[in-house]
């Protein structure tokens, strides 16, 4: 039987694994905020569950906590925060995004989870830290007006934007450095629904590829891409230098099938994750539901360069035999 890592790699070679991989995460509302607090239960979950990977989901909106944004826990199903004041309330404060550095409080809150956890797992296991798309960043401390900023002070973003694609190179590098040998890297901006394709291609795309660049230089073992939201643009997104591509495939179009051949057609070679809705049936069916449409995702994806997984974060209050009907179907049990 392969380990965790061998299984992963195996995957992303897209050869025949023994099982597929599987790997579920979640938020840790209140003890995210706690680099030793939230390090102790992801390690919790990951001996509970035992999965291929270990994913780690810090406090939502750290990155606009990192420039002054204030939260308080939003008391929802995905463990996420709600905005106290934005860091961007006005055209000029774009002036006050500057990179940042590992000296921020919020840098070493995270990076210090990341040696922790690292402590902890095994090294036959692949730990990785969050990132996410300098665009998605903007938003994050300005919230809607930044599509405004965007397009009528195209200017202005444009230096925010180098500002936080450098900040965001470093926090990664930094949590390279601190243990994780993998990363995760998060767009919520590449929809239809936020920008067009050409404000894309210059606001996120440009940027995305910068910080993807200068994760490679540093040899990570992978990068899992996350395409977050509906209506996303999917066919620029596939062609970008990652291993692994999840979204919500049972909420937005490509579905895993259409998505294994749209890669096919185009002569690329890359895993996919995914076929699990966290929403509707891993959080709200029943085992027997799970375990349908897990079956049903490896189906359509294949078992060669797949990774079974939710389109998005495991919701709180996941019933854990819903998780491990999951896990069954992977195993093969």
């Amino acid at each position: 039987m392969l380990k965790h890592r061998e299984r992963v790699r195996a995957a992303l070679r897209g050869e025949l694994v023994d099982r597929v991989p599987v790997a579920l995460w979640r938020h840790f509302p209140g003890d995210d905020m706690h680099a030793e607090k939230f390090a102790a239960r992801i390690v919790e979950f990951q001996k509970k569950f035992d999965f291929d990977f270990v994913k780690i989901t810090p406090a939502s909106g750290f990155r606009g906590e990192m420039y002054g944004a204030t939260y308080v826990d939003g008391k929802n199903r995905e463990g996420t925060r709600a905005y106290v004041t934005l860091p961007v309330q006005s055209l000029e404060e774009w002036d006050k995004i500057v990179p940042l550095d590992a000296s921020n409080p919020v840098f070493v809150r995270e990076f210090t989870a990341v040696k922790l956890v690292r402590q902890h797992i095994g090294a036959d296991t692949h730990v990785l830290q969050t990132i996410f798309s300098p665009l998605s960043t903007a938003h994050n401390l300005a919230k809607e007006r930044v599509w405004n900023d965007l397009r009528e002070h195209p200017d202005v973003l444009h230096r925010a934007l180098r500002a936080i694609t450098e900040t965001t190179i470093r926090f990664a590098l930094a949590n390279l450095r601190a243990g994780a040998d993998a990363i995760f890297f998060a767009t919520q901006s590449a929809t239809a629904q936020s920008v067009n394709r050409e404000e894309f291609r210059e606001f996120g795309a440009a940027y995305d590829l910068q910080v993807l660049e200068g994760i490679r230089a540093a040899k990570p073992d992978f990068i899992l891409l996350h395409i977050h939201g509906l209506d996303i643009y999917f066919d620029e997104l596939m062609r970008y230098p990652v291993d692994v591509l999840n979204w919500h495939d049972r909420r937005t179009a490509p579905s895993l099938h259409q998505a294994r051949e749209m890669l096919r057609a185009a002569g690329i070679a890359k895993t996919l994750a995914g076929g699990i809705d966290e929403y509707a049936v891993l959080a709200d069916g029943t085992r027997e539901q799970v375990i349908a449409q897990a079956r049903e995702a490896i189906a359509q994806a294949g078992e060669r360069g797949f990774i079974l997984a939710a389109g998005c974060v495991t919701l709180v209050d996941t019933p854990e035999e819903n998780i491990r009907a999951a896990i069954q179907v992977a195993r093969k049990m």
